[in-house]
């Protein structure tokens, strides 16, 4: 991708709808913030903030695999839910009841206007695996989670893994 908000991004597309457009996140962008930053009523200062996409930045969203814990989230793969009752995120948050390795929040998110990504797909511009292990969605390394990404994706993808960053510089 030649936009640098999607340049080597793994985004975790959390709604999609032909009339509606497409939702998604950038699982591997991560902010300086931590959530306590940016809300004051959150006192535990061990959760990071992700950049989720260039749309609604001062907006807080997340996903997590803590359906047993946080009511009302939108279930999206196996274990894996976007949103819910965001009070009760912050009062588990509090009462150290839940971790990054449970939730991920972000600023912000990706969207695409009805048929958008489907074009851009067409194009090549992305690759889609559609079965990944929802594991990855929680690692905090980008870099990291973008390699494993393509890894998991099969031969195909596993090679790209291992270019640099600005191969014009080697």
């Amino acid at each position: 991708m030649l936009d640098q908000n999607f340049e080597r991004s793994v985004i975790l597309l959390c709604e999609h709808d032909e009339n509606d457009g497409t939702v998604g996140l950038i699982l591997n962008h991560r902010s300086m913030l931590m959530l306590s930053d940016v809300l004051e009523d959150v006192d535990n200062s061990e959760i990071p903030l992700y950049f989720g996409g260039p749309v609604e930045g001062n907006a807080l969203f997340f996903v997590h695999k803590a359906h047993e814990k946080i009511e009302g989230g939108t279930h999206i793969v196996d274990d894996l839910y976007w949103g819910g009752d965001f009070e009760r995120l912050k009062y588990l948050i509090n009462e150290n009841l839940i971790t990054s390795e449970e939730v991920k929040i972000f600023l912000g998110y990706s969207g695409w206007s009805p048929g958008q990504l489907d074009g851009e797909i067409k194009q090549n511009s992305w690759a889609v695996h559609n079965s990944f292990n929802i594991d990855l969605a929680f690692i905090t390394d980008g870099e990291n989670l973008w390699k494993e990404a393509l890894i998991s994706m099969g031969p195909k993808y596993a090679h790209v893994a291992n270019f640099p960053k600005r191969p014009e510089f080697n």
